[in-house]
């Protein structure tokens, strides 16, 4: 602690200076400061009331200006060339019913107990049946392709 006083040789009434302080008090001024802040405040204000301004009169411009679409202009809809995708506008089938109807037919067609070929032994079981039968018997052994030299 030290037992020096503060005024320790000043002597003309300045206020007291630390010896190893490094900057004088003058460096640092705050009016620049809260000048350029209220400019800043102001530019902003003034912009934004211009904005205002500009947009109320470009708006009443394009309600003044508004024309009626020509009756030719409103034909009916424009599609785009053939082939046209399911689901397009003016397209006469919906891709939900129709897949509805593949996956039906595939369902069908995996459960059904019928010949294929008859001349040929052919045969087509379901396939719920076709791998409990390849579970019994396994598939038969196929014998190795020969090696080339």
């Amino acid at each position: 602690m030290s037992t020096e006083h503060h005024n320790h040789g000043q002597t003309n009434g300045e206020r007291p200076q630390h010896a190893d302080v490094s900057f004088e008090g003058t460096d640092v001024r705050s009016s620049p400061i809260f000048k350029f802040l209220t400019y800043l405040g102001i530019t902003v204000i003034a912009s934004f009331i211009v904005s205002i301004g500009i947009y109320k009169g470009l708006k009443s411009y394009w309600i003044n200006s508004y024309e009626e679409p020509a009756p030719m202009r409103e034909a009916g809809p424009q599609f785009p060339p053939e082939p046209r995708m399911q689901g397009m506008p003016g397209h006469l089938t919906d891709p939900q019913h129709d897949m509805r109807e593949k996956v039906e037919a595939d369902t069908k067609a995996n459960n059904e107990l019928g010949w294929v070929d008859k001349n040929a032994g052919i045969a087509q079981i379901p396939v719920k049946d076709a791998m409990k039968l390849i579970v019994e018997k396994g598939l038969p052994a196929v014998s190795a392709p020969a090696e080339k030299k």
